[in-house]
């Protein structure tokens, strides 16, 4: 059993992988809904003093350090470049990365104590091919690209492995609800294997890498995307 830590959580790609994981581990979750849950935190991660808050409660709870972090935090806004707000680049940047570096720098301490450890990024197929009228967004997940592979350098011999997980479009309730019926088909149309991803399959994908069977995968950006960066 390893205490796993998760951000973003309450819905979506976070939910099922804390569902998934919580089966044979100890998991503690963080989004910005109230829940009434002894194993969750509430909390905004453009905050410095929320992140670090975040990790001590974590703490608390385990009474042990962090052995597994999951970084699934994040926002998306699409809009052409020239009509972005300034404040709104902050706002992507932080949530969207910095809150996975400075808690990635929180939680390395401990892993190298144990000499075992996992980080694992949800970063986004739109940071691997890049997406028009996301440019930020695309900027924020293709950060996690050179992050990985450098912290996964610099952890290796501590038995500590980082990789990111780049979704493509994921059956969630959120995307079901931003896109049209048209919008949906032309997503199926352009895609390999004519469907959504479901987040099972990357819980899943999570589960595997957090095992001693994955621990040659690391510095790794694993496209899980039916096929999107394929091509046509």
């Amino acid at each position: 059993m390893r205490n796993i830590l998760i951000t973003g959580a309450t819905s979506g790609i976070g939910d099922k992988i804390a569902q998934v994981l919580s089966k044979s581990n100890d998991v503690f979750m963080s989004g910005r809904r109230k829940l009434d849950k002894v194993n969750y935190y509430a909390c905004d991660l453009v905050d410095m003093f929320e992140i670090e808050a975040l990790y001590n409660r974590a703490i608390e709870y385990f009474n042990s350090d962090i052995d597994v972090l999951i970084n699934c935090a994040g926002q998306y806004i699409y809009r052409p470049i020239e009509k972005m707000e300034l404040d709104e680049i902050s706002y992507l940047l932080d949530v969207n990365f910095k809150s996975a570096y400075i808690l990635s720098s929180l939680v390395i301490p401990g892993m190298k104590k144990k000499k075992w450890g996992r980080i694992i990024n949800i970063g986004s197929i739109s940071g691997v091919v890049g997406e028009a009228n996301a440019s930020l967004y695309s900027a924020t997940k293709s950060a996690f690209s050179g992050f990985t592979k450098a912290l996964a350098l610099e952890v290796a011999t501590d038995n500590i492995t980082v990789n990111t997980i780049n979704p493509g479009w994921v059956e969630t309730p959120l995307v079901q609800n931003a896109l049209n019926q048209e919008d949906i088909q032309e997503v199926i149309d352009v895609t390999p294997q004519k469907r959504f991803v479901e987040p099972i399959e990357i819980a899943r994908l999570c589960q595997y890498l957090i095992t001693d069977y994955a621990k040659g995968i690391t510095g790794q950006g694993i496209n899980l995307c039916a096929g999107l960066t394929c091509g046509s």
